[in-house]
Order: structure tokens, then C-alpha cells, then sequence
């Protein structure tokens, strides 16, 4: 079942997020680096759309869009104003169980809904394939928050059907 999170489950989805992104063995470091991005916030799942992944009580995924309202600089790039998918991650015994693809699906129809035509995605080197077979176009790659490293800019144009 796919629902909205609550702020309750904030440690939860945190420890989702470093899992699912230990699961490439990134080295220590990098996570030294990401602990803010990776950490979710109660306040974050109040003020953002994050829906989660939840098989016999225990969620084993999620997802979550943010709004930006206008341009952002991070990392010395510019970031566009609109919709991003911010994060998207499965627990990692569950991954390649189709879990990802069942919140790309939700994901899609939240945006048709809410008339949201376009979302932009900066992804983990990891999940390139995943996003292509989604549809998902990619544009080029973007400095990464890691010194010497790049990530993947995808945009999904969402058809409204």
C-alpha cells in the first residue's frame, strides 16, 4: 500500500534513505557529506509530499516532491524553480522487487493530479537505468555535493492521461 508518510515515521524514512544508499558502498565519508540531505525531518514530511511504500506494516519504501519557489544555488549550480523528486529510495533487501517501480507509477499519478506537467530529478549514478525506463530524459550531468563527482540531471515530462 502506497500512503502519505507522517511525521512520526521521520527516523524511519532516515534510516531508509543512508540503507538504500549504503546499499552501492559508497565510502564513509560520502555519508559524512550527505548526512543532512539524507536526514528527514518531521517538519520535512509536514511541508513536502512524501508518500511511503508500507507491505504488512513495515514500509520498505518512499518517496518525496518538493516545490522549489524560485532559483536555488547549491553546490555552485543553479537549481530551477518547479517540482524536483527529491528522494526515492527502497530498503535494500526489497530492491529490485518492483517496489521502485510502484512509487515511480504513484508518483506519476500524484503529479497528473495535481497538474504538475514536468519534475526534475537530480539522481544517484546507481539509478541512470532506472529513470530511463521510466521514461525519464536525460539532460547532463551536475557537480555533485562530492568533490570530483557528477550526478545525473533527468527531467520527466508527465502526460496528463
Amino acid at each position: 500500500m502506497i500512503r502519505p508518510a507522517i511525521k512520526e515515521e521521520a527516523k524511519i524514512l532516515t534510516k531508509i534513505s543512508f540503507e538504500s544508499k549504503g546499499y552501492w558502498s559508497y565510502p564513509k565519508e560520502y555519508f559524512d557529506i550527505w548526512k543532512n540531505e539524507l536526514s528527514i525531518r518531521p517538519e520535512y514530511i509536514e511541508e513536502n509530499v512524501v508518500y511511503v511504500y508500507e507491505e504488512g506494516g513495515e514500509i520498505l519504501g518512499y518517496y518525496s516532491i518538493v516545490e522549489l519557489r524560485e532559483n536555488v544555488q547549491l553546490s555552485g549550480i543553479k537549481i530551477k524553480k518547479g517540482f524536483w523528486l527529491e528522494h526515492m529510495f527502497v530498503v535494500p533487501r526489497n530492491i529490485g522487487q518492483g517496489i521502485g517501480t510502484k512509487l515511480f507509477n504513484h508518483l506519476r499519478k500524484w503529479c497528473q493530479s495535481n497538474e504538475v506537467y514536468e519534475l526534475g530529478i537530480l539522481a544517484d549514478p546507481h539509478s541512470i537505468g532506472f529513470y530511463e525506463k521510466k521514461g525519464c530524459d536525460y539532460q547532463r550531468e551536475y557537480p555533485s555535493t562530492i568533490a570530483n563527482r557528477t550526478t545525473p540531471l533527468f527531467v520527466f515530462k508527465i502526460k496528463n492521461r
